[in-house]
């Protein structure tokens, strides 16, 4: 199969790229290759490569940002896929489209099911809610959409890579205790998306790892797997502090566990796996990339 990826740069889309030998099996495009707000540019380029599935890895993710720049968020993660979904549906390609855990209000108590109703308490979210909306309703038999959180990997700026910094710049750290989701291993979800595309899976599906974490937890998993394997030279104090210590511009979800209960019925078995077995994996394989 040919599968072309929209995006370049990013952590899904890096991932994506190195999981071909051949790199006419998998061809990612970045914003000068394809200006994904022009439906005609999409169809041309597309009918060009004549691929058999399109992954949309390209978002707007400056989640803070996004409260000053509404418009952009909005035509990147919303009216773009608006316009990638009638592009496909026409030149009847299957599109797999990653969206996020940030269409939730974040209120549940419980694991958000692929059915729950969009809440969306930032502009970010508003504009990934937009973006599900639009592929649903244009090319809901052609598509699917893909739900993920806290996407971290050895590509790219992200959580993992920052506690690493400030970890060997810091004396301590004081790290939010009060929100709840899954880490994320970019290089898993590439899998699991690059697995929706060969099979044209439909409909709507969540991806993170397995279990459950606060980003306290994260942190002091970070410290200690990271020092391990002396990819820090220390460990110091990490102090538990809530939402109200370090407010953003952008409300973030209390809560936003996603419910991937019928993942073992549809996904590879060997890619459900535990958060924390895939952080190890990932500090594996930056130590190996330094070396």
């Amino acid at each position: 199969m040919k599968i072309v990826v929209i995006g370049k740069s990013g952590q899904v889309a890096s991932e994506l790229n190195n999981l071909s030998n051949n790199k006419r099996e998998i061809i990612c495009l970045g914003r000068n290759e394809l200006n994904i707000a022009d439906k005609n540019a999409i169809e041309k380029v597309l009918t060009h490569l004549k691929p058999d599935a399109v992954i949309n890895a390209a978002a707007y993710t400056a989640v803070d940002l996004a409260e000053k720049e509404p418009e952009q968020a909005n035509q990147i993660n919303g009216y773009s896929v608006g316009n990638l979904a009638q592009a496909c549906h026409s030149l009847s390609l299957h599109l797999v489209h990653l969206s996020t855990d940030f269409v939730f209000d974040g209120n549940s108590s419980t694991p958000y099911l692929t059915t729950d109703q969009h809440a969306p308490i930032n502009t970010y979210g508003a504009s990934k809610a937009i973006g599900e909306k639009l592929l649903l309703e244009l090319a809901p038999e052609t598509s699917c959409i893909i739900r993920t959180a806290w996407v971290y990997s050895t590509y790219g700026n992200n959580f993992v890579k920052t506690m690493l910094n400030l970890m060997e710049s810091k004396p301590e750290l004081g790290i939010i205790s009060d929100q709840i989701g899954t880490p994320t291993y970019a290089k898993t979800l590439a899998k699991a998306a690059l697995h929706a595309a060969k099979n044209q899976l439909m409909g709507i599906y969540h991806w993170t790892d397995q279990g459950v974490a606060s980003w306290y937890d994260f942190a002091v998993a970070i410290q200690e797997l990271a020092f391990d394997k002396d990819l820090i030279s220390k460990n110091i104090a990490i102090k538990a502090i809530t939402t109200a210590d370090y407010p953003t511009p952008a409300k973030r979800p209390s809560f936003s566990v996603l419910d991937k209960s019928q993942n073992s019925n549809t996904f590879p078995s060997e890619l459900i796996v535990h958060w924390r077995q895939q952080l190890n994996s990932m500090l594996n394989d930056l130590k190996n990339r330094e070396n």
